[in-house]
């Protein structure tokens, strides 16, 4: 049998993940299809690590067993009629680049998730989301991989038992699947979500008054870009850190103190707050020790300036979420993976 995989030795992760951090992995290979996978799969010996396009984890140590890259592409129509489309992407297809492919064929309903880094396959995974949108409301299946049996997997998306940040793929199955593909359900007709302030502030800067989901991903991207900075010049993950729910009680409390304090009601009647607040109100916004810190634009951002390691970052995380429990008592919680 003919292979198409290669398994490498004693290679840096520094090119394969956004933080470039510089550890080394014993073994590392790239799978292009799903068989391709099972005959990894069925060889190995060594603890595995998927990762997709490494945007979501920061590596503390090197890693002794096999990373396995996700490269599984290809987009399909399943089904398509006047009203919407269901696609089936590979879980190996660039983020960003999937959504432009939708944007430029009119298909809505993730233009809001413009230039979020990472693959389609880490979306269910994490349940993305951005200024109003999250990927749970357009994914119609997830399929995956059982590591253990090799035995492929159709995850409707109740069984991918969303929350905020999270599914299954993290919870109760994590590292138990490999997300091979992914299903999603897009309108022909867009229902345009510009709900955010921000976005409407940047439609009327660029002068937009009855706007096309191109211009909603237009905006996005401005946005993003304004505060964000690109993992290609500066080292980072995006988020560092979920945004904290709190019920009414704790709400008020911090209200009394800070009443400045954004704040976003739940349909469940909690509140969502803003971490970057929580941690900008505190001082650390630009903060910076040595090679790394917190991004100037954005609190909830650390950053490797060039040459950090990730225990340090990892060290500042840990300031930094013991500094909001005593002067706020809540506990924040990492968006990235540590490892």
């Amino acid at each position: 049998m003919l292979v198409l995989f290669e398994i490498k030795h004693h290679i840096s992760l520094k090119p394969f993940n956004t933080f470039s951090i510089d550890v080394t992995t014993n073994s590392f290979v790239e799978v292009n299809t799903v068989q391709e996978l099972k005959e990894v799969l069925s060889q190995n010996k060594e603890e595995i690590l998927i990762i997709g396009g490494g945007s979501n984890i920061l590596f503390t140590q090197d890693f002794s067993g096999l990373v396995i890259k996700n490269s599984i592409k290809g987009i399909d129509v399943i089904f398509e009629n006047e009203n919407e489309i269901i696609l089936n992407v590979g879980a190996g297809e660039n983020w960003h680049d999937f959504v432009m492919f939708c944007v430029e064929n009119n298909y809505a309903g993730i233009e809001n998730l413009s230039l979020i880094p990472g693959t389609v396959g880490a979306s269910p995974m994490q349940n993305i989301g951005a200024y109003g949108v999250e990927v749970k409301d357009v994914i119609l299946n997830v399929e995956a991989l059982k590591i253990s049996d090799l035995s492929i997997h159709q995850f409707s998306n109740s069984a991918c038992e969303f929350d905020y940040r999270s599914s299954i793929f993290k919870t109760t199955e994590k590292g138990k699947y490999f997300i091979t593909a992914v299903q999603f359900k897009l309108s022909k007709k867009p229902a345009i979500n510009s709900s955010y302030g921000a976005i409407e502030d940047e439609l009327k800067s660029l002068g937009v008054f009855k706007p096309s989901i191109k211009d909603i991903s237009k905006a996005v991207i401005n946005i993003r870009k304004s505060k964000l900075p690109d993992p290609k010049e500066i080292g980072n993950s995006g988020s560092f850190f979920k945004n904290p729910v709190v019920d009414l009680n704790k709400k008020n409390e911090l209200l009394a103190k800070y009443p400045s304090m954004p704040y976003y009601p739940q349909k469940n009647g909690t509140f969502k707050l803003a971490a970057g607040w929580l941690i900008e109100t505190l001082g650390w916004k630009g903060k910076r020790i040595e090679n790394y810190g917190v991004h100037e634009k954005q609190a909830l951002v650390l950053v490797n300036y060039g040459g950090a390691s990730g225990s340090q970052i990892y060290n500042l995380s840990e300031e930094i979420i013991s500094t909001i429990r005593k002067s706020f008592g809540i506990e924040l919680e990492r968006e990235v993976n540590i490892l």
